[in-house]
Protein backbone atom coordinates (compact mmCIF):
# COMPACT_ATOMS: atom_id res chain seq x y z
CA UNK A 1 0.00 0.00 0.00
CA UNK A 2 1.28 3.45 -0.90
CA UNK A 3 1.88 5.80 2.01
CA UNK A 4 2.54 9.43 2.80
CA UNK A 5 3.94 10.17 6.26
CA UNK A 6 4.00 13.77 7.47
CA UNK A 7 5.47 15.21 10.67
CA UNK A 8 6.94 18.31 12.28
CA UNK A 9 10.54 17.85 13.40
CA UNK A 10 13.27 19.83 15.16
CA UNK A 11 10.89 21.53 17.61
CA UNK A 12 8.44 22.39 14.85
CA UNK A 13 11.00 24.18 12.68
CA UNK A 14 10.69 21.81 9.74
CA UNK A 15 7.93 19.79 8.08
CA UNK A 16 9.05 16.41 6.75
CA UNK A 17 7.11 14.22 4.33
CA UNK A 18 8.08 10.68 3.35
CA UNK A 19 6.25 9.23 0.34
CA UNK A 20 6.10 5.74 -1.08
CA UNK A 21 4.03 5.53 -4.28
CA UNK A 22 5.35 2.38 -5.98
CA UNK A 23 1.89 0.90 -6.54
CA UNK A 24 0.57 4.15 -8.02
CA UNK A 25 3.46 4.30 -10.45
CA UNK A 26 2.96 0.68 -11.50
CA UNK A 27 -0.70 1.45 -12.22
CA UNK A 28 0.44 4.31 -14.44
CA UNK A 29 3.02 2.07 -16.15
CA UNK A 30 0.30 -0.50 -16.87
CA UNK A 31 -2.05 2.14 -18.30
CA UNK A 32 0.45 4.10 -20.37
CA UNK A 33 3.17 1.56 -21.20
CA UNK A 34 5.96 3.82 -19.98
CA UNK A 35 9.55 3.14 -20.99
CA UNK A 36 11.87 2.88 -17.95
CA UNK A 37 13.09 6.47 -18.24
CA UNK A 38 9.55 7.77 -18.85
CA UNK A 39 8.40 5.89 -15.73
CA UNK A 40 11.23 7.45 -13.72
CA UNK A 41 10.43 10.97 -14.91
CA UNK A 42 6.70 10.55 -14.33
CA UNK A 43 7.20 8.86 -10.95
CA UNK A 44 9.41 11.65 -9.64
CA UNK A 45 6.94 14.26 -10.87
CA UNK A 46 4.02 12.39 -9.31
CA UNK A 47 5.87 12.22 -5.97
CA UNK A 48 6.46 15.98 -5.96
CA UNK A 49 2.83 16.61 -6.90
CA UNK A 50 1.57 14.18 -4.25
CA UNK A 51 3.48 16.25 -1.71
CA UNK A 52 1.81 19.41 -3.01
CA UNK A 53 -1.62 17.73 -2.96
CA UNK A 54 -1.08 16.81 0.70
CA UNK A 55 -1.12 20.55 1.45
CA UNK A 56 -4.60 21.04 -0.02
CA UNK A 57 -7.10 21.75 2.74
CA UNK A 58 -10.24 20.15 1.27
CA UNK A 59 -10.95 16.90 -0.58
CA UNK A 60 -12.53 18.90 -3.40
CA UNK A 61 -9.43 21.07 -3.92
CA UNK A 62 -7.59 20.34 -7.16
CA UNK A 63 -4.00 20.44 -8.34
CA UNK A 64 -2.77 20.41 -11.95
CA UNK A 65 0.93 20.40 -12.79
CA UNK A 66 2.90 20.28 -16.03
CA UNK A 67 6.63 19.82 -16.58
CA UNK A 68 7.47 20.79 -20.14
CA UNK A 69 11.08 20.74 -21.26
CA UNK A 70 12.83 20.31 -24.59
CA UNK A 71 13.69 16.62 -24.10
CA UNK A 72 12.38 13.67 -26.10
CA UNK A 73 9.57 12.95 -23.62
CA UNK A 74 7.55 16.09 -24.23
CA UNK A 75 5.20 17.36 -21.54
CA UNK A 76 4.60 15.50 -18.26
CA UNK A 77 1.18 16.16 -16.72
CA UNK A 78 0.08 15.21 -13.21
CA UNK A 79 -3.26 16.03 -11.56
CA UNK A 80 -4.40 15.35 -8.02
CA UNK A 81 -6.82 16.38 -5.30
CA UNK A 82 -7.17 16.66 -1.55
CA UNK A 83 -7.93 12.94 -1.29
CA UNK A 84 -4.45 12.26 -2.72
CA UNK A 85 -6.01 10.67 -5.78
CA UNK A 86 -3.27 11.18 -8.39
CA UNK A 87 -3.25 10.63 -12.14
CA UNK A 88 -1.33 11.84 -15.17
CA UNK A 89 0.30 11.18 -18.51
CA UNK A 90 3.39 11.83 -20.64
CA UNK A 91 3.33 13.09 -24.24
CA UNK A 92 5.81 10.44 -25.40
CA UNK A 93 5.39 7.56 -22.93
CA UNK A 94 7.46 5.05 -24.90
CA UNK A 95 10.40 7.34 -25.72
CA UNK A 96 13.64 5.91 -24.35
CA UNK A 97 17.29 6.84 -23.85
CA UNK A 98 20.46 4.91 -22.95
CA UNK A 99 21.41 5.02 -19.29
CA UNK A 100 23.94 7.60 -18.14
CA UNK A 101 27.59 6.49 -17.68
CA UNK A 102 26.91 5.89 -13.96
CA UNK A 103 24.12 3.45 -14.85
CA UNK A 104 21.30 5.80 -13.81
CA UNK A 105 18.27 6.48 -15.98
CA UNK A 106 18.73 9.70 -17.97
CA UNK A 107 15.72 11.59 -16.63
CA UNK A 108 17.35 14.96 -17.37
CA UNK A 109 17.79 14.00 -21.02
CA UNK A 110 14.21 12.74 -21.22
CA UNK A 111 12.77 15.94 -19.73
CA UNK A 112 15.26 18.48 -21.05
CA UNK A 113 16.74 21.51 -19.31
CA UNK A 114 14.95 24.27 -21.22
CA UNK A 115 11.34 24.63 -20.16
CA UNK A 116 9.02 25.31 -17.26
CA UNK A 117 7.11 23.82 -14.37
CA UNK A 118 3.58 25.19 -14.12
CA UNK A 119 1.26 24.52 -11.18
CA UNK A 120 -2.43 25.45 -10.92
CA UNK A 121 -4.33 24.95 -7.66
CA UNK A 122 -8.13 25.29 -7.46
CA UNK A 123 -9.04 25.75 -3.81
CA UNK A 124 -12.60 27.08 -3.86
CA UNK A 125 -11.52 30.68 -4.42
CA UNK A 126 -12.74 32.95 -7.18
CA UNK A 127 -9.49 32.55 -9.07
CA UNK A 128 -7.19 29.51 -8.97
CA UNK A 129 -3.60 29.95 -7.80
CA UNK A 130 -1.06 29.65 -10.59
CA UNK A 131 2.71 29.48 -10.26
CA UNK A 132 5.55 28.78 -12.66
CA UNK A 133 9.34 28.59 -12.79
CA UNK A 134 12.06 27.58 -15.22
CA UNK A 135 13.55 24.12 -15.21
CA UNK A 136 17.00 23.86 -13.64
CA UNK A 137 18.24 20.43 -14.70
CA UNK A 138 15.29 18.32 -15.85
CA UNK A 139 16.04 15.87 -13.02
CA UNK A 140 12.73 16.91 -11.34
CA UNK A 141 13.85 17.20 -7.68
CA UNK A 142 16.08 20.21 -8.35
CA UNK A 143 13.40 21.70 -10.58
CA UNK A 144 10.66 21.50 -7.95
CA UNK A 145 13.04 22.79 -5.28
CA UNK A 146 13.58 25.86 -7.46
CA UNK A 147 9.83 26.15 -8.09
CA UNK A 148 9.08 26.27 -4.36
CA UNK A 149 11.79 28.84 -3.74
CA UNK A 150 10.90 31.15 -6.63
CA UNK A 151 7.16 30.75 -7.07
CA UNK A 152 5.90 29.96 -3.57
CA UNK A 153 8.77 31.48 -1.53
CA UNK A 154 8.96 28.26 0.49
CA UNK A 155 12.47 26.93 1.29
CA UNK A 156 12.26 23.24 0.35
CA UNK A 157 14.65 20.34 -0.18
CA UNK A 158 13.71 17.03 -1.69
CA UNK A 159 15.13 13.67 -2.64
CA UNK A 160 13.05 11.88 -5.29
CA UNK A 161 13.73 8.51 -6.86
CA UNK A 162 12.36 5.66 -8.93
CA UNK A 163 13.88 2.19 -9.21
CA UNK A 164 12.75 0.16 -12.24
CA UNK A 165 13.25 -3.62 -12.39
CA UNK A 166 14.33 -5.53 -15.48
CA UNK A 167 10.68 -6.28 -16.30
CA UNK A 168 9.87 -2.57 -16.56
CA UNK A 169 7.93 -2.42 -13.28
CA UNK A 170 8.73 -0.05 -10.41
CA UNK A 171 10.14 -1.69 -7.29
CA UNK A 172 10.88 1.53 -5.42
CA UNK A 173 9.29 4.94 -5.98
CA UNK A 174 8.93 7.88 -3.65
CA UNK A 175 10.87 10.55 -1.86
CA UNK A 176 11.61 12.65 1.18
CA UNK A 177 10.67 16.33 1.24
CA UNK A 178 11.56 18.81 3.98
CA UNK A 179 10.15 22.31 4.13
CA UNK A 180 10.88 25.23 6.43
CA UNK A 181 8.14 26.41 8.76
CA UNK A 182 7.74 30.14 9.56
CA UNK A 183 10.43 31.34 11.94
CA UNK A 184 12.55 28.21 11.54
CA UNK A 185 16.04 28.39 13.02
CA UNK A 186 18.99 28.29 10.65
CA UNK A 187 20.57 25.28 12.36
CA UNK A 188 17.37 23.26 11.89
CA UNK A 189 17.25 24.10 8.20
CA UNK A 190 20.87 23.12 7.67
CA UNK A 191 20.35 19.84 9.52
CA UNK A 192 17.26 19.00 7.45
CA UNK A 193 18.93 19.93 4.17
CA UNK A 194 22.01 17.84 4.98
CA UNK A 195 19.79 14.85 5.74
CA UNK A 196 18.08 15.14 2.35
CA UNK A 197 21.44 15.54 0.58
CA UNK A 198 22.55 12.24 2.12
CA UNK A 199 19.61 10.39 0.52
CA UNK A 200 21.40 9.65 -2.74
CA UNK A 201 19.77 6.21 -3.12
CA UNK A 202 16.25 7.13 -2.00
CA UNK A 203 14.53 4.72 -4.40
CA UNK A 204 16.54 1.79 -3.00
CA UNK A 205 15.75 2.92 0.55
CA UNK A 206 12.04 3.04 -0.30
CA UNK A 207 12.29 -0.47 -1.78
CA UNK A 208 14.21 -1.95 1.15
CA UNK A 209 12.72 -0.07 4.13
CA UNK A 210 9.29 1.17 2.97
CA UNK A 211 8.11 4.62 4.08
CA UNK A 212 8.02 3.79 7.78
CA UNK A 213 11.54 2.38 7.71
CA UNK A 214 12.91 5.47 6.00
CA UNK A 215 11.17 7.71 8.51
CA UNK A 216 12.47 5.69 11.47
CA UNK A 217 16.02 5.63 10.09
CA UNK A 218 16.31 9.38 9.58
CA UNK A 219 13.64 10.98 11.80
CA UNK A 220 13.29 8.52 14.65
CA UNK A 221 11.40 9.71 17.74
CA UNK A 222 8.90 11.95 15.97
CA UNK A 223 5.21 11.16 15.56
CA UNK A 224 3.73 11.30 12.09
CA UNK A 225 0.34 11.36 10.41
CA UNK A 226 -0.25 8.68 7.78
CA UNK A 227 -2.15 9.03 4.49
CA UNK A 228 -2.64 6.75 1.50
CA UNK A 229 -2.19 8.22 -1.97
CA UNK A 230 -3.31 6.20 -4.97
CA UNK A 231 -3.51 6.41 -8.73
CA UNK A 232 -7.18 7.08 -9.35
CA UNK A 233 -8.75 8.90 -12.27
CA UNK A 234 -11.58 11.39 -11.76
CA UNK A 235 -13.18 10.90 -15.16
CA UNK A 236 -16.80 9.79 -15.53
CA UNK A 237 -19.41 9.59 -18.26
CA UNK A 238 -21.23 12.60 -16.83
CA UNK A 239 -18.00 14.63 -16.88
CA UNK A 240 -17.23 13.63 -20.47
CA UNK A 241 -20.76 14.60 -21.50
CA UNK A 242 -19.65 18.15 -20.81
CA UNK A 243 -16.99 17.75 -23.51
CA UNK A 244 -19.67 16.67 -25.97
CA UNK A 245 -21.83 19.65 -25.01
CA UNK A 246 -18.87 21.96 -25.59
CA UNK A 247 -18.69 20.73 -29.20
CA UNK A 248 -22.16 22.11 -29.86
CA UNK A 249 -25.06 20.14 -31.31
CA UNK A 250 -24.21 20.76 -34.98
CA UNK A 251 -20.54 19.74 -34.66
CA UNK A 252 -21.45 16.67 -32.57
CA UNK A 253 -24.03 15.57 -35.16
CA UNK A 254 -21.49 16.05 -37.99
CA UNK A 255 -18.95 13.83 -36.19
CA UNK A 256 -21.53 11.06 -35.80
CA UNK A 257 -22.52 11.36 -39.48
CA UNK A 258 -18.88 10.97 -40.50
CA UNK A 259 -17.70 8.41 -37.94
CA UNK A 260 -20.88 6.75 -36.68
CA UNK A 261 -20.12 7.75 -33.09
CA UNK A 262 -18.21 10.14 -30.87
CA UNK A 263 -15.34 8.44 -29.06
CA UNK A 264 -13.52 10.30 -26.29
CA UNK A 265 -10.52 8.74 -24.55
CA UNK A 266 -9.37 9.81 -21.10
CA UNK A 267 -5.68 10.71 -21.33
CA UNK A 268 -5.09 9.79 -17.67
CA UNK A 269 -6.63 6.30 -17.43
CA UNK A 270 -7.19 5.26 -21.05
CA UNK A 271 -10.92 4.65 -20.59
CA UNK A 272 -13.05 5.27 -23.69
CA UNK A 273 -16.50 6.89 -23.71
CA UNK A 274 -18.79 6.28 -26.69
CA UNK A 275 -21.70 8.54 -27.63
CA UNK A 276 -24.25 7.63 -30.31
CA UNK A 277 -26.94 9.62 -32.09
CA UNK A 278 -29.41 8.42 -29.44
CA UNK A 279 -27.11 9.80 -26.76
CA UNK A 280 -27.04 13.18 -28.53
CA UNK A 281 -30.84 13.37 -28.43
CA UNK A 282 -30.69 12.92 -24.67
CA UNK A 283 -27.75 15.31 -24.17
CA UNK A 284 -29.13 18.16 -26.27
Amino acid sequence: MDKLLKALIYDGDVSVTVIRNTESLNTAIEIHGFSPVAAAAFGRTMTACTFMASGLKNASDRLYCTVKGDGIGGKITVAGDGNLYMRGCVDEPKADLPNKPNGKLDVGGFVGKNGRITVVKSMGLKEPYSGSSRLVSGEIAEDFTAYFALSEQQPTAMALGVLIDTDGKAIGSGGVIVQAMPGAREESLIKAENTVKSLTEISKLIKDLDAEGVFSKYFNGYEYSEYHPQYKCACSRDYVKGVVVSLGKTEAENIIKEQGKIKIDCEFCGKSYIFTSEDLEEIF
